[in-house]
C-alpha cells in the first residue's frame, strides 16, 4: 500500500502531467487534484473547501474588480491615450509601452494592463508601418516584470505571501527586488531585446502580416436591394469599390462558383464572398446596402430581429478587432451556433489564424484561443459582448478611450484603498474588498459587470490548489522533496541555492499556471530554508519572482498566449527574447534578495 508521500507525489505528478498536456482546462486539473486528495484522506473533510475563502483568493477576486473599476473610471486610459503622442521610433515607442505597462501591471491584474494598451500598441505599430510583433512581446513580458512589483500586483505575490510565518507581507515588501528586475528587464528589451523578436512582415518569409486590412467576409444581397437583377459588374462599380475590393464566389443556394463573372446577374439571397480592408468593406456595405448573412438555427427571425438586421445594415455600427482568450466562451464553437446577433447584437465578420485570414465560410470555422476576430456591433453594447465573450479588443476605426468624467473618483477609492494598507489600519484582504464594494455603490461598474471581471478559473484554481499544496507539507513530502534538493545545495553558498530555488520555479512556471507553481514550490523552499538556516523570507521571494517570469513559452502565462496570435508568433519565438531576459532577472533578483532579506 502506497504511504501517503507517495501518494501526494503520484497525485502531484498527474496533475503536473495533465498541466503540461494543456488539453483540459487549468481550473478542471486543479478541481480533479482536489477530489484526488479528498478520496485519498490526505486532506481533512473540513478542510477541504477551504481555499474558496483563503485571504488569497478573496484578494485576487477584489483585485480582478478594482482593474475593472480602474478601466471604467478611466485612470489608466488617461496614461494610455498619451502614447499616441509618442511617436515612430522605434526604441522610443518600446521603452514608453514596456514601462507604463509595467507601472498599470503593479496596481492592477496584468492580462487588464496588457489587455488595455494591446489596441494601442497594434495601432502605434501600424501607423509606423511596422509588424505588431515588434512592439507586442515586449509589452507582454513588460506586464509581467511590473507585476513583481507589489503584493497585489500578481497572483503568485499573493499566495506567496500567505506562506510567510511572520504575518503576510506589505503591499510594497516586494518592490525592492521587483523593482530592480523590472528596471532591467525594461533596459534590456529597450536597448537590445526587442531587435531579437522575430519580423512578420517580410514577404520573403512567406508569412502574411495580419492586419486590419486583409479579410474575406461573406456579403448578402437583401430582397429589397436595388442590384437583385444586376449584374455583378454593376454593383462594383457603382462606387470607388472595384479597385479595393475583391469577389472571390458567388454563393446560390447550395452551389459556389468561385471567381464568378462580372456579367453574372445577381439574384436575391445571393452570397457574395469577398476580399477587402475593413476601410472598403465598410464604405461598401454603406453604399451598396448589402449586409451581413445571417443564419437562423431552427426558428424564424421576430420584428426585434428584422429591426436589428437592418441597425446593423446600416452603418451605425463599428468594425472591431478582438482576440479570443483563453478562457472564452467561444472556444471550440462554429458561428452559425452561436446566435450572436440575437444575443448581442454583433456579427462575426471574419476570422484571422497564425498569421494569415481564414478563407472557408464563416459557418465551418471552429474558433480556437488566439483567433482574431473583425466584429461588427452597435457601438453603445460592443465593448459589454466582447467582455461577455471572453474577448479583447485588438483595433477599431480609430482610437477611442474610458470614461475620463469619472477618473478622479476611481483614483481616489484606489487610492485610499491603498493608504489604508500602508497605514496598517486595514489587512489587504479587508481594504481590497472594500474599494471593490466602494466602486460598485460608486456606479464604476455594476455587479452583473463585477461578477465577470472575476477571472473564475483562475479563483477555482487557487481554491483547489492550495488544499493540495498544504498536503503536500503535512504529508511530508516537501520535506523529502527538500532533502533531495539539499543534497545538490550542500555546501554551496547561499546565492546558489536561492538561484536553483527560483530558476526552478520559473522553468516550473513556464509549463504550468504561475499560481499552481507558487503554490507547490513555496514548502518546499520553506524546507530548504529550515534545513539550511536561510532566512524563510529570502526563499520565499525567489518562489515569488521566478513564478511571476515565465518568459520562455506562450503557455507559462497568461499575456503571453495572448499576444502570440497578433503578433504573429510561433512556440518556439518566446525564447529568443525570453531566456535572455530570464538571465538578467536572476542575475538582477538573487543579489537583491540576499541584500534585503537574509
Amino acid at each position: 500500500m502506497l504511504s501517503e508521500q507517495w501518494l501526494v507525489f503520484l497525485i502531484l505528478g498527474i496533475t503536473l502531467g495533465l498541466f503540461i498536456w494543456n488539453r483540459l482546462r487549468f481550473d478542471m486539473v486543479a478541481m480533479l487534484a482536489l477530489l484526488a486528495v479528498a478520496i485519498a484522506g490526505l486532506v481533512p473533510a473540513d478542510e477541504l473547501f477551504a481555499g474558496f475563502g483563503h485571504p488569497a483568493v478573496i484578494t485576487v477576486a477584489a483585485v480582478l474588480v478594482i482593474s475593472q473599476g480602474l478601466v471604467n473610471g478611466g485612470v489608466v486610459d488617461a496614461v494610455a491615450r498619451l502614447l499616441a503622442r509618442v511617436g515612430r521610433n522605434a526604441i522610443l515607442q518600446v521603452v514608453t509601452l514596456t514601462l507604463v505597462v509595467a507601472l498599470c501591471s503593479g496596481f492592477i491584474n496584468n492580462v487588464g494592463a496588457l489587455a488595455l494598451l494591446m489596441p494601442v500598441a497594434v495601432w502605434m505599430s501600424r501607423q509606423a508601418g511596422r509588424s505588431p510583433s515588434l512592439l507586442l512581446m515586449p509589452l507582454a513580458f513588460g506586464s509581467l516584470l511590473g507585476g513583481t512589483m507589489t503584493l497585489i500586483g500578481t497572483p503568485p505575490n499573493i499566495i506567496i505571501a500567505s506562506y510567510r510565518e511572520a504575518g503576510s507581507f506589505g503591499l510594497f515588501d516586494f518592490a525592492p527586488v521587483g523593482l530592480a528586475i523590472t528596471v532591467a528587464g525594461i533596459l534590456f528589451i529597450s536597448l537590445i531585446g526587442w531587435r531579437l523578436t522575430p519580423r512578420r512582415d517580410d514577404p520573403a518569409e512567406g508569412e502574411k502580416l495580419f492586419s486590419v486590412g486583409d479579410y474575406v467576409t461573406e456579403l448578402q444581397v437583401p430582397e429589397e436591394s436595388d442590384y437583385v437583377g444586376n449584374t455583378l459588374h454593376n454593383l462594383l462599380t457603382s462606387g470607388d469599390s472595384e479597385k479595393s475590393l475583391v469577389v472571390l464566389a458567388l454563393i446560390r443556394g447550395d452551389k459556389t462558383s468561385p471567381a464568378p463573372s462580372t456579367f453574372t446577374v445577381l439574384r436575391e439571397q445571393d452570397v457574395l464572398l469577398v476580399e477587402a480592408d475593413t476601410d472598403s468593406l465598410q464604405e461598401f456595405v454603406d453604399h451598396t446596402g448589402l449586409i451581413l448573412p445571417h443564419t437562423v438555427t431552427g426558428e424564424e427571425e421576430g420584428e426585434g430581429q428584422r429591426d436589428a438586421e437592418k441597425q446593423l445594415a446600416t452603418g451605425d455600427v463599428q468594425l472591431v478587432e478582438a482576440v479570443i482568450s483563453p478562457s472564452s466562451r467561444l472556444i471550440g464553437r462554429t458561428a452559425n451556433r452561436l446566435n450572436l446577433r440575437e444575443r448581442f447584437g454583433l456579427n462575426i465578420v471574419a476570422v484571422a489564424r497564425q498569421g494569415h485570414r481564414l478563407k472557408q465560410r464563416l459557418a465551418d470555422i471552429r474558433l480556437r484561443s488566439g483567433d482574431i476576430l473583425l466584429v461588427q456591433g452597435f457601438e453603445d453594447t460592443l465593448t459589454g459582448a466582447l467582455q461577455t465573450l471572453g474577448c479583447l479588443p485588438l483595433a477599431q476605426r480609430g482610437l477611442t478611450f474610458g470614461r475620463e468624467k469619472n477618473l478622479v473618483l476611481a483614483g481616489a477609492l484606489f487610492g485610499a484603498a491603498i493608504l489604508a494598507i500602508i497605514s496598517g489600519w486595514l489587512t489587504p484582504p479587508v481594504a481590497l474588498v472594500a474599494c471593490a464594494v466602494a466602486m460598485v455603490l460608486a456606479r464604476l461598474l455594476d455587479p452583473s459587470e463585477a461578477y465577470r471581471a472575476i477571472d473564475w478559473s483562475v479563483i477555482v484554481l487557487l481554491a483547489a490548489m492550495i488544499p493540495v499544496g498544504r498536503a503536500l507539507e503535512t504529508t511530508g513530502g516537501a520535506e523529502v522533496i527538500a532533502t533531495h534538493i539539499l543534497a545538490i545545495a550542500q555546501g554551496q553558498a547561499p546565492w546558489m541555492v536561492l538561484t536553483i530555488i527560483l530558476v526552478g520555479t520559473m522553468l516550473l512556471s513556464n509549463v504550468v499556471n504561475n499560481a499552481a507553481a507558487a503554490i507547490l514550490v513555496a514548502p518546499i523552499a520553506l524546507g530548504i530554508s529550515a534545513q539550511l538556516g536561510l532566512a524563510s523570507d529570502a526563499t520565499l521571494m525567489a518562489v515569488a519572482i521566478g513564478a511571476s517570469c515565465a518568459f520562455l513559452t506562450p503557455i507559462g502565462h497568461q499575456s503571453n498566449a495572448l499576444v502570440m496570435e497578433p503578433g504573429g508568433y510561433r512556440f518556439g519565438d518566446y525564447w529568443r527574447l525570453g531566456l535572455p531576459l530570464s538571465v538578467i532577472v536572476t542575475a538582477v533578483a538573487v543579489p537583491v534578495i540576499l541584500l534585503v532579506w537574509s
